[in-house]
């Protein structure tokens, strides 16, 4: 996605429980559709190496219409696009046209740069569809920050599961439940998808080194501390922590190693201000690679 960066202010802090802060959601209006942003925030700039996430829709889209995210571009980070219902149509600067579905990942690192567009394909687009879906920012280290682009597909299928009693858990992305993701990391990273039943139980990935917790839809409990739809609960990591589902559920934990701090301006992150500078030049100047297929662009913000 591509939009001027909003800072969340609004909170709710909890001084023991394992629940120390749970961060209330900004609506966003991206043009057409709106997303539902929790990072980057005031008080918790990041969860591990995860330094922004936004819940796309759900937007319902009437026959021939559709998103239409023109060309933009990033460096210094690692998109990471997940979509319970609808798809997108990715094209980049590579060459790499990929369309994404319901429970496959797309990976696409910027490196030192990168530029791509996110639509709706052609056939979704003239019969209308539903969208929703999650597309996170995953800080690079630093040593790797200009690595050349590239860009990862996996399929559904390829994404372990593990059945606990009442719940179904996909892991995305790290370590956890026993069981490990295919998909690419440059650090320790976690990502995990949790559909539960009403009443079911769960606890929370240990051994991580920061932990969050968001729920897409329902509610939950992590212990006792009510958790709502589009709220995201900072979980203590050496804390254990049960989830409680107060009705059916999906919830998506993330966490990881930290990184440090960053400095972010539109799609734009480095550790270095002189490079985000550098970057916003490129842009205006044309120098960043074109995607091919694609004759528009969006500006740099002032």
């Amino acid at each position: 996605m591509s939009d001027q960066k909003v800072v969340n202010d609004d909170c709710i802090e909890h001084p023991t429980n394992g629940v120390p802060l749970i961060i209330e959601p900004v609506e966003k209006d991206l043009g057409g559709f709106s997303v539902v942003r929790l990072l980057p925030f005031r008080k918790q700039r990041a969860v591990g190496p995860w330094i922004f996430f936004d819940h796309m829709g759900p937007a319902t889209f009437e026959p021939g219409q559709g998103m239409d995210v023109r060309p933009h571009p990033h460096i210094g980070l690692c998109t990471v696009t997940y979509v319970f219902e609808g798809g997108i149509d990715h094209r980049d600067s590579l060459g790499i046209v990929q369309s994404i579905g319901p429970g496959e990942i797309n990976l696409m690192v910027s490196g030192k740069g990168i530029v791509h567009s996110e639509r709706t394909g052609d056939e979704m687009r003239a019969a209308g569809h539903k969208m929703c879906g999650l597309q996170l920012w995953l800080a690079l280290p630093e040593e790797l920050q200009e690595i050349d682009p590239a860009f990862f597909h996996y399929p559904k299928a390829s994404i372990p599961t593990v059945a606990r009693a009442g719940a179904q858990l996909r892991v995305l992305i790290g370590s956890a439940y026993g069981v490990k993701s295919p998909v690419k990391t440059f650090c320790e990273t976690l990502y995990v998808e949790a559909a539960m039943q009403q009443g079911s139980r769960l606890f929370t990935p240990n051994g991580v080194p920061e932990l969050a917790l968001y729920v897409v839809e329902g509610s939950v409990e992590a212990n006792g501390v009510p958790v709502k739809q589009h709220q995201m609960a900072i979980l203590e990591s050496d804390v254990d922590v049960e989830l409680v589902a107060s009705e059916e559920s999906r919830v998506a934990f993330i966490g990881g190693e930290s990184l440090g701090p960053r400095h972010i301006f539109w799609n734009l992150v480095s550790t270095s201000q002189e490079r985000i500078e550098q970057a916003k030049n490129d842009w205006k100047a044309g120098r960043f690679d074109k995607v091919p297929g694609e004759t528009e662009f969006i500006p740099l913000p002032e």
